[in-house]
């Protein structure tokens, strides 16, 4: 059974406090990391109700200025999934709060729910990487502590 403030990962407790819990950070480096299937986002593009759902104005734009948009998509997907488990709260019906801009270095901007659940848990700077190659679509983020000093 897990002792309170700790987690149970493959039958051993690991120190730490709850997920979302006010001292969840401290002063901790987190990291998110996702994977997708280009052609999985494909298929969800065929379904306007996806792009209008998952993405932002800003975000439409420059994915269907590209040459094969379904990239560009899958890629911005699974960096708002990387940034999601960064921060500890997910994506789940949030997916407009997490956007991401710029290139060549993307960079994330937060709102709603997500923003404050970011406050929170004293999330810093939030560094994301993307990159896709004809199949798959990857992206990493690593979220700095807040430095209030």
């Amino acid at each position: 059974r897990p002792v309170s403030g700790h987690c149970r990962f493959l039958g051993r407790t690991v120190p730490g406090p709850a997920r979302g819990g006010p001292d969840r950070r401290g002063n901790t480096v987190t990291v998110g990391v996702d994977i997708i299937e280009i052609d999985r986002v494909r298929r969800a593009l065929e379904r306007p109700s996806f792009r209008d759902r998952c993405f932002t104005e800003a975000e439409r734009a420059y994915c269907d200025s590209r040459a094969d948009p379904a990239q560009s998509y899958a890629a911005r997907f699974a960096g708002k999934e990387a940034v999601g488990k960064a921060l500890g709260c997910g994506v789940r019906f949030t997916w407009k709060e997490i956007e991401i801009v710029g290139r060549p270095k993307p960079s994330v901007s937060l709102s709603g729910r997500t923003a404050a659940f970011a406050e929170r848990v004293q999330a810093g700077a939030v560094d994301l990487s993307m990159t896709h190659s004809r199949e798959i679509a990857a992206a990493i983020c690593v979220i700095s502590p807040r430095n209030d000093g």
